[in-house]
């Protein structure tokens, strides 16, 4: 999983500066706590391999003209310091981004890697919310022992007190569907989105304007997205993801995202282009380029 990857676009796209581009694609590959299928470690080298495939044009305009940089990759050891050290460093990259208006776009690997800038964003006393895509309510506190484990993510976007609303979920424990009533976490299941579709307005009148979200590839139906580790089926189509996408951000501005949990399959390349053309669309959601972020603790007083 080592060496240099290559960019995003990169067939399409010239390479820009840091500085000048308006995306900031993060791959972060990290493999530690997958609980069925593997390869999550695989996922951001092959969304960028399929990225050259994709049509500049999205159907509305050139998202990428904006300009599209990739960070090196964020690898390291799997040990529970060193993923402790990889996370703060993704965390990092995501808040430094947003603080000088990028829009950053982290490619996982294990859905464990969303904590690492939901919390540096969260530290550096932003108010914001997370807009969930999942199969899963990942929300145990702990799995095999482990508090930092692809099943316990958005336990610990709790415990920073940062607001949630899950989208898709269809497979979660009893303990984590007593937990999300007592603590009274907002959702959208997959069974009621199917019978009744999306709600207008979807997001509640008192979510946070500014959005991170994360979107598990297998929140999408396996039928369109075999190459998960945890595959449920009854999930969302292309377009319904898409409206969710749309629905959610409207009125909202997207200030970061992830794409988490490709497992590439050999010989098998639709899905791989699938969360790459996903990646790209969430480019072209968000819109023209906004002002510098600063942090709330960097704001002059008065400001």
């Amino acid at each position: 999983m080592s060496g240099s990857y290559p960019r995003f676009l990169a067939d399409d796209l010239p390479a820009v500066s840091a500085a000048e581009a308006r995306f900031h694609v993060v791959p972060f590959p990290l493999e530690r706590t997958v609980s069925y299928g593997g390869g999550a470690g695989l996922g951001p080298r092959a969304i960028l391999e399929a990225s050259a495939q994709l049509e500049a044009f999205d159907g509305a305009g050139i998202p990428g003209e904006a300009g599209i940089y990739c960070h090196p990759p964020i690898e390291g050891g799997s040990e529970a310091d060193d993923v402790e050290t990889l996370l703060r460093q993704a965390g990092d990259l995501v808040e430094s981004a947003v603080s000088r208006g990028k829009l950053p776009i982290t490619l996982g690997g294990e859905h464990t890697v969303t904590y690492g800038p939901v919390r540096a964003l969260a530290e550096a006393g932003r108010r914001f919310g997370v807009v969930q895509f999942d199969a899963h309510a990942d929300l145990r506190d702990r799995y095999h022992d482990d508090p930092l484990s692809h099943a316990s993510v958005m336990r610990r976007v709790h415990d920073l007190g940062v607001p949630s609303f899950a989208i898709g979920v269809r497979s979660l424990s009893a303990t984590e569907h007593a937990f999300r009533s007592r603590a009274g976490l907002r959702f959208l299941d997959a069974a009621d989105l199917m019978a009744g579709g999306y709600p207008d307005p979807l997001l509640p009148d008192d979510f946070p304007e500014d959005l991170y979200v994360t979107f598990d590839l297998d929140a999408f139906d396996p039928s369109i997205m075999p190459s998960t580790g945890t595959p449920e089926p009854g999930g969302l189509s292309w377009y319904q993801a898409l409206e969710g996408l749309t629905r959610a951000l409207n009125g909202r501005r997207l200030i970061a995202a992830d794409v988490v949990e490709l497992a590439p399959l050999p010989g098998l390349h639709a899905p791989d282009f699938t969360a790459a053309k996903l990646v790209y669309r969430l480019m072209g959601l968000v819109g023209p380029a906004t002002p510098s972020l600063r942090s709330p603790k960097q704001r002059p007083v008065g400001s």
